[in-house]
């Protein structure tokens, strides 16, 4: 079943389940399959319900074009669904939140809060994909209309669903918001511009804003959607290899600077063409679209001289056809681009239209013969008016003008005989008169004759245009994949990548890498290598000095991975990686408030997430996990974590790297010795007092955190940092820690010895003696003081 909610200006949702109607599951055993789609600007948010186990599947928000080609990858053309319709306010985000948190979840305690089964719901299903949850919200009123699966149940059952599992489609790399946040993959900062504050955001460092020199825009819209759907599909990225390995080349940088001036001209065709349906087009329009047409011609004939071995370039040599130099040639025949800019129309060339010419002739030695008919008007006029003429105003007709004259006040004046009044205007009187009306019979409206021929031409070449849209529809497919790929060539060279060898394997070699960011921001860059085989060394346990570069490195691998996994080149000498099916990262506690979570708590679903859904070609990447809770919770969950991976079979552990500072960790044995664990550390090197930092990848464990240095370094008083080294060494010990603002027991004893000779001073047989005031403001402060003390 399918159903489809009214599509309007904010998107289009629908269902689709099993061909078959769901009260018929129960008689042929076939389970019911419910899909739920949100489609929305550009973006794709959908998940199903399968009842044969009674789990739903979701996909996050994912880039989609205006073809809808990501969604059309799941269909069957034999496949003939149901179609129901919902409203389209069954799809609101709220009620979708609410209808989840009311969900029938056997496996939870019927008491459990609201509270605690959001904190649940959170480790199972992401809240970062607003569309994918409005989707979930209409499948669920779905379920509980149909009675999926429990039509023979009391009504207050509601739909089991028993798991929820994340999923991607085929080919295309997971990756969750929060890996893309941490890598810094995309970044938005606020326009500079005053102008701009309020109306948007430019792109920041981020890998998406160095990579990005396309020259077009759907070139960068294109390379936005890469980003986001990183992909395996091995033939894909070899296709984009090869374009890149050309244009990296030195001696094709003169076509590489060509294309680019060329591409600059491709302008939005999916406009250009909706305008033209509705018949809307404007000068611009036909200017904008001979300039596309005309460059993606030029874009042809050049690439036609390139290796025809390399696929992107015969497909471009053999799908912008002919079709595209019949479109400028007919556009640059028939359009006069000078005259309509002047006359802010669409005016046509001469020789197009022979109706046309005659009649712009017409219009053309139109001043003379109108000269010569005032002249004759002249002399059948009052002799007061000294002088007149005949003009013509489009829509009106021909008129004849005279001065208004002192003696014309009112408006019986402006009467004259044989003349027909129509308007007063600056100053002059217009009137139509028996030769004008025959002017109007001889030569017509010859304006708005001509610009209806012309409207007529432009809607035939429009026709013309639309029937070869397909052509164009090509151009901008082609030209945009080409844009992405020298914009990527461009970086490449620029910034020293390297091409990385791709295959079908769990093994990733870096030699040499680098972080593409950092390099730009540092004078100097520390490269390491990375190496994680498909039999030991998966499982890599970091330890170093805080500010040593753990966290750099661990984002550095992930970045490398990510750009190989786009087609790019990669900041590496060499660089081998095996295709990789997510990225999955635990790395920043990103803000918590609006979520109602913890930061303990979302630090824990990133870890669940990274837990439940990894597989042994995904990535890993844990920072400090931990931290957020007491020393030894943290370490615990940490070790049991890493052994829940040691005890996967060896095809199902993933490419882990995990920095740390529980050095306990290994100290204690926590973990099974096996080979498919390793430790490295970052080198460091102490001048006198000073830490200094190598930022060089080995080998071991780090044995000491160097706190006290760091703290040093952090500019924090340097009796505070001694005095902390003492607390750290007295705890490392196991000796008693002595309070530094703890009296000695010599002040102790003077301090009594005073209130006692204070005491002995008085003289009790003093009727004045105030006693109770002594013990107060003396005695008694002394001794609870003494009392705390001890």
């Amino acid at each position: 079943m399918m159903a489809v909610a009214p599509e309007n200006q904010r998107g289009s949702p629908f269902f689709q389940t099993s061909g078959r109607d769901v009260n018929e599951e129960e008689e042929d055993g076939t389970a019911a399959v419910l899909l739920s789609v949100l489609v929305q600007r550009g973006q794709l948010g959908l998940c199903f319900y399968d009842s044969e186990d009674s789990s739903l599947h979701y996909m996050v928000d994912a880039p989609d074009n205006h073809e809808l080609h990501l969604l059309s990858r799941g269909s069957d053309p034999q496949y003939k669904p149901e179609v129901v319709t919902y409203p389209y306010v069954d799809f609101g985000l709220e009620v979708g939140k609410q209808r989840l948190l009311s969900a029938y979840l056997p496996f939870l305690p019927a008491c459990v809060s609201e509270m605690d089964k959001m904190s649940y719901l959170s480790s199972c299903i992401t809240f970062d994909s607003p569309l994918m949850l409005r989707a979930v919200g209409a499948l669920l009123k779905c379920l509980d209309r149909r009675r999926v699966g429990v039509e023979l149940e009391d009504i207050t059952v509601g739909v089991p669903i028993l798991q929820f599992h994340a999923y991607t489609l085929q080919e295309v790399v997971y990756i969750d918001r929060d890996t893309f946040s941490v890598l810094q993959i995309f970044k938005s900062d606020l326009h500079p511009s005053v102008y701009k504050l309020q109306s948007g955001e430019k792109e920041g460092l981020s890998l998406y804003g160095i990579l990005n020199r396309c020259r077009s825009k759907f070139g960068s819209k294109l390379l936005r959607q890469w980003f986001l759907r990183p992909t395996q599909d091995l033939a894909v990225l070899q296709r984009r290899q090869e374009v890149i390995r050309f244009f990296t080349s030195p001696r094709n940088s003169d076509v590489l600077n060509t294309l680019q001036a060329s591409l600059r001209n491709i302008k939005n065709i999916p406009g250009l063409l909706r305008r033209m349906t509705l018949s809307n087009t404007k000068v611009t329009d036909w200017q904008s679209l001979y300039k596309t047409v005309y460059s993606a011609v030029c874009i042809r004939d050049s690439v036609r001289h390139l290796p025809g071995s390399i696929q992107l370039f015969r497909e471009i040599s053999e799908k912008l056809s002919d079709d595209l130099h019949y479109i400028a040639a007919l556009i640059n025949r028939v359009v006069d681009f000078n005259a309509s800019l002047e006359e802010n129309r669409f005016t046509v060339k001469p020789n197009v239209d022979p109706g046309i010419d005659e009649k712009k002739r017409k219009m053309m030695g139109l001043s003379d013969f109108l000269t010569d008919v005032a002249r004759r008007e002249l002399e059948h006029l009052d002799s007061r008016i000294s002088s007149c003429c005949v003009i013509y105003i489009p829509l009106i007709g021909f008129l004849l003008s005279v001065p208004r004259l002192p003696s014309m006040v009112e408006k019986e004046d402006f009467e004259m005989e044989g003349l027909e009044f129509m308007f007063l205007s600056e100053e002059r009187l217009h009137y139509r008169s028996q030769r004008t009306r025959e002017l109007d019979s001889l030569l017509g409206d010859l304006h708005c004759d001509i610009r209806d021929m012309e409207t007529a031409v432009m809607t035939q070449l429009q026709n013309a245009v639309l029937e070869r849209s397909t052509s164009l529809y090509q151009v901008l497919d082609l030209t945009a994949e080409l844009d992405c790929l020298m914009a990527m060539s461009s970086a490449s060279q620029e910034y020293s990548y390297t091409s990385p060898k791709l295959g079908r394997h769990r093994k990733i070699s870096i030699t040499q890498g680098r972080h593409p960011l950092l390099e730009l921001c540092s004078p100097v860059f520390v490269a390491n290598s990375f190496q994680s085989f498909e039999s030991k060394g998966r499982i890599k346990i970091i330890t170093g000095p805080n500010s040593s570069g753990k966290s750099i490195f661990l984002k550095q691998v992930g970045l490398i991975v990510f750009m190989a996994l786009i087609g790019s080149d990669v900041p590496a000498k060499e660089a081998e990686v095996g295709l990789v099916d997510g990225i999955f990262t635990r790395m920043q506690s990103r803000e918590s408030v609006s979520v109602g979570l913890s930061t303990f708590m979302i630090d824990l679903n990133q870890m669940a997430l990274a837990l439940n859904s990894s597989t042994g070609n995904s990535l890993v990447l844990i920072d400090e996990f931990g931290k957020g809770t007491n020393t030894v919770d943290g370490l615990s969950l940490l070790a049991a974590s890493v052994s829940f991976w040691l005890k996967k079979s060896l095809m199902d552990v993933p490419h882990i790297l995990l920095a740390t500072n529980f050095h306990s960790l290994m100290q204690l044995g926590l973990l099974p010795t096996t080979g498919m664990l390793s430790f490295l550390t970052l080198e460091t090197a102490m001048n006198r007092d000073e830490l200094v930092f190598l930022y060089q990848l080995k080998e071991g464990i780090c044995q000491s955190s160097y706190a006290a240095n760091i703290a040093t370094l952090a500019g924090l008083p340097t009796s505070l940092v001694q005095r902390a080294v003492e607390v750290s060494e007295y705890y490392r010990t196991g000796k008693p820690i002595k309070r530094i603002d703890k009296a000695s027991s010599d002040e102790q004893a003077k301090r009594c010895q005073s209130v006692v000779e204070k005491f002995l001073s008085l003289d009790l047989e003093d009727k004045d003696l105030d006693l109770q005031g002594f013990m107060k403001e003396e005695l008694l402060p002394s001794a609870g003081e003494l009392l705390n003390r001890n």
